[in-house]
């Protein structure tokens, strides 16, 4: 076969994304819903690492440890749930959520909206230029009138220690993809995939030692969840051990242990061990080179998302550095693709705070929820990131454990709640909720803090008796005093 038959130039697009998961698949689709072009292009498997190896397969895991937990707190009931989880059932199940990781319905998705998927790997070759080499070597180039949007996300960071190739150490692919459980598992690093990962391991039968460079878990939340998280981890039978870091790893037999070398002196013996360490940007081979940019580095955008020093190139989800969370990048995709339509139709932007054309709430409600046992969810500032920022605030705290609808959730129920009020304005700039079954309160504080709520409004919010809910009642309470 001959170039110039492997070389195929198409019509221009209108806007060209790169990169299929769920924020590239919301771009092309809120695109396509303005009546642009679109085409998509993806190196792995369309639906990207949520789909695959991150938030759904983990969730799928998390979801029998955790409800076996509460079922475990609950009379009458308690009794029947005390043996082990069926591991190959729950894997199964975590199996069926990825569809055992192809992606037929995700590409009939996208292509139902009328989107052009093209398999391989893409990259700038100027402005408004895409090539993409598909796995058989064929080249096809792209352009596009109005936009190029970056959708590739991040990948795990892996340190470079001595003997890291030879170990092989796990990342949170390998470890939402595990086909078995290893024996003893070592979980280096304490934010939300490791404490997710260490509880799904220990529930499913590993041996687990977490361990973390710092003083607690959590450290992008209020002190409070990463010490309560701590202690239910502990009392499952997990080791945690801080102010440690890892300074050489061991393999020595490509199917024995890994020997972790700790920087006091002692060494761990296991069979796997993971690093959730870290995320960098897919942006390393991605052309950025030929236009201007640094390969490798994070993109910086305005709140349109839209790539500083262009006037054509945005960067959304993940690789702007902004809210690494999938819920995040779909918003950021919601609001970029309506910028994109506006200014092809030479349309006024909103991009004043909350405008239709700003992602305003990357930097004031971004909502997170840490599927541990007890759950860990927040939205907002923290106490320490408001004060740093110069505002006059009061933190109000409530224990979770006495509202009337945790008892009835749960004997010995355990957990906190915290929001942080603006003085100046009477408003809240974020809520922390710890404890079980607390995931699905969070949209209400989001609502508060994103729509500003003031407080003399919320109390007219009447939660309804008995559920954990009123626990925003007992917070009001002892904000008014």
């Amino acid at each position: 076969m001959t170039d110039a038959v492997k070389n195929f130039a198409h019509p221009p697009y209108d806007v060209v994304v790169i990169g299929a998961g769920p924020v590239g698949e919301n771009v092309a689709d809120r695109a396509r819903a303005a009546g642009l072009s679109a085409a998509v292009v993806e190196s792995e498997l369309v639906g990207g690492e949520c789909s695959y190896w991150a938030c759904m397969p983990s969730k799928a895991l998390l979801r029998p440890v955790v409800a076996r937990a509460d079922a475990r707190r609950v009379p009458g009931l308690s009794a029947a749930v005390q043996g082990p989880l069926d591991v190959r059932a729950v894997l199964a199940h975590r199996d069926e959520q990825t569809s055992h990781w192809k992606d037929g319905g995700q590409v009939a998705w996208l292509e139902s909206v009328g989107a052009d998927v093209y398999r391989g790997t893409g990259r700038l070759t100027g402005p408004r230029a895409v090539t993409v080499t598909a796995p058989d070597g064929t080249e096809h180039r792209l352009t596009a009138r109005h936009a190029v949007a970056v959708c590739t996300g991040s990948r795990a960071v892996v340190p470079a220690l001595p003997g890291i190739e030879e170990a092989r150490p796990w990342t949170s692919r390998e470890a939402t993809s595990a086909k078995e459980a290893p024996g003893r598992l070592v979980v280096v690093g304490g934010g939300v995939v490791g404490v997710e990962m260490a509880t799904v391991w220990q529930a499913l039968g590993s041996e687990v030692t977490l361990l973390i460079r710092g003083g607690g878990l959590l450290p992008k939340m209020e002190p409070f969840a990463g010490e309560l998280i701590a202690d239910a981890l502990t009392e499952a039978g997990a080791r945690i051990r801080t102010g440690v870091s890892v300074t050489a790893v061991r393999r020595p037999a490509p199917d024995g242990p890994v020997t972790v070398d700790l920087d006091d002196g002692e060494s761990i013996e296991a069979d796997e061990i993971l690093f959730a360490t870290g995320r960098a940007p897919r942006t390393d081979d991605l052309g950025l080179e030929t236009i201007g940019l640094e390969p490798g580095s994070w993109l910086t955008v305005d709140d349109s998302c839209r790539v500083e020093g262009t006037d054509w190139l945005y960067a959304v989800g993940d690789v702007n550095h902004r809210a690494l969370l999938t819920h995040q990048g779909k918003y950021q995709a919601r609001i970029a693709g309506a910028a994109i339509a506006a200014r092809a139709e030479k349309a006024p932007l909103d991009t004043a705070p909350w405008g239709a054309h700003a992602a305003t709430a990357d930097h004031a409600a971004v909502p997170q929820v840490v599927f541990t046992d007890p759950e860990a969810a927040s939205v907002g500032l923290t106490l320490a990131e408001a004060e740093r920022a110069g505002h006059r605030v009061r933190a109000v705290d409530h224990d979770l454990a006495a509202v009337a609808g945790s008892g009835l959730y749960a004997d010995g129920y355990r957990g906190r709640a915290r929001m942080i009020v603006d003085l100046d304005r009477e408003i809240l700039l974020g809520v922390t909720f710890v404890g079980p079954g607390i995931g699905e309160l969070l949209h209400s504080a989001t609502v508060a803090v994103a729509g500003e709520v003031p407080i003399d409004r919320l109390w007219h919010a009447v939660p309804a008796y008995p559920t954990i809910s009123e626990v925003w009642l007992r917070l009001l309470e002892t904000y008014r005093g």
